[in-house]
């Protein structure tokens, strides 16, 4: 296999095509008095340390980032015993998990993803005028490894989120494993783990060392409360990194957001301290929902599913207008609304409106 150094991955930045705009998103009223449940975002921001070396990170806006995003990446790699070269930075995994669906799949090597799930690979294939794969989820609500390697025995790429978005569930270790070993040669496995730190699951992270049809993408939006920072990771072969680079090697983020990470990464107790307050809060609400007879996905994640047993949309609306946003809807799960877990207040108010606007409407 070809090496590369994150230096030569930054010298093949190149312009992304257009890929078309995110249709759900549409930004929310900038009001204070707004519950927003809405794009699996954290309700406590970055942390007080990260918000700390991010405002030492103006002073730095001068100066081109580069030395703090080897250094993001360095610190990354030691955390998780792998090479630096493994870890390539950008501007939020969304833009790494793009630039994988423009390397990895073409107008004969097709996208295989699971539905729901994230759009975002789905809508990057089709401005592409890729083939896109959707396979439902199987009755656990986890990624159907099987149905997923017979969609297509040319596919270029594979995509599994684990927790997935929107449902909150996970797919067994061992059926990532047995995509891993048995989808098609040539093709590339993509586990998006922006939700992992929330649950007990094991990460596949470590993987990559013997694997080079393996990328994993991280994020600091969610769990690290750096949703507006816009900075994720892709970790990978050096090979493969090097082919995300050719369509933006130069995306990366500000020095502000990638001093923010570092000290998020170096701050041990914030990942365990959010991860147990989540489950708390995620799991009162799922109990109380079922106590009212709803049924809702086994979520291990900061976001769950619900059946309102009605039209999502008309729901989303009536909480909307009693100033909790949740949402958004999946056109094959037409009456399951997507809640993202706020903090304890938040879920308090949503428990109210929802009581009034749904159980007793």
């Amino acid at each position: 296999m070809v090496s590369v150094s994150r230096r030569s991955l930054l010298a093949l930045g190149a312009a992304l095509p257009v890929l078309g705009h995110l249709d759900w998103a549409v930004a929310a009223p900038a009001l204070s008095d707004k519950v927003r449940l809405n794009y699996n975002e954290s309700p406590y921001g970055p942390s007080g340390a990260a918000r700390e070396a991010m405002q030492r990170g103006i002073a730095q806006a001068g100066r081109y980032p580069y030395p703090d995003m080897y250094a993001l990446a360095a610190l990354f790699a030691q955390q998780q015993g792998i090479k630096e070269e493994q870890v390539a930075v950008f501007a939020g995994s969304m833009a790494a998990l793009r630039y994988a669906v423009l390397a990895f799949t073409s107008p004969t090597r097709s996208l295989v993803m699971a539905t729901p799930s994230y759009e975002v690979p789905r809508q990057a294939a089709e401005s592409r005028k890729v083939a896109v794969h959707e396979v439902d989820l199987d009755t656990q609500h986890a990624h159907d490894v099987p149905a997923m390697l017979a969609a297509d025995p040319q596919a270029g790429m594979f995509y599994l989120c684990n927790p997935n978005n929107p449902t909150g569930t996970l797919t067994p270790t061992d059926a990532i494993r047995h995509a891993l070993a048995n989808k098609p040669q040539g093709s590339v496995l993509v586990v998006d783990e922006a939700y992992i730190d929330f649950c007990d699951a094991p990460s596949c992270l470590s993987w990559v060392k013997d694997h080079d049809d393996l990328l994993v993408l991280r994020t600091f939006s969610k769990i690290y409360g750096m949703a507006g920072a816009r900075l994720g990771l892709a970790i990978g072969h050096p090979a493969l990194l090097e082919r995300l680079a050719v369509f933006g090697g130069d995306n990366v983020p500000a020095g502000s957001s990638l001093l923010g990470a570092r000290a998020s990464l170096e701050d041990a107790k914030l990942v365990p301290g959010r991860k147990v307050l989540n489950a708390r809060l995620r799991d009162e609400t799922l109990a109380w929902l079922k106590g009212r007879g709803f049924t809702c996905t086994a979520s291990q994640s900061n976001c769950f599913m619900i059946d309102v047993k009605q039209p999502a949309e008309q729901v989303i609306e009536r909480l909307a207008a009693q100033g909790v946003l949740v949402g958004r809807v999946w056109k094959n799960w037409p009456q399951w609304v997507r809640v993202t877990v706020g903090n304890p207040q938040e879920m308090t108010r949503f428990r109210e409106v929802f009581t009034a606007q749904v159980v007793n409407a």
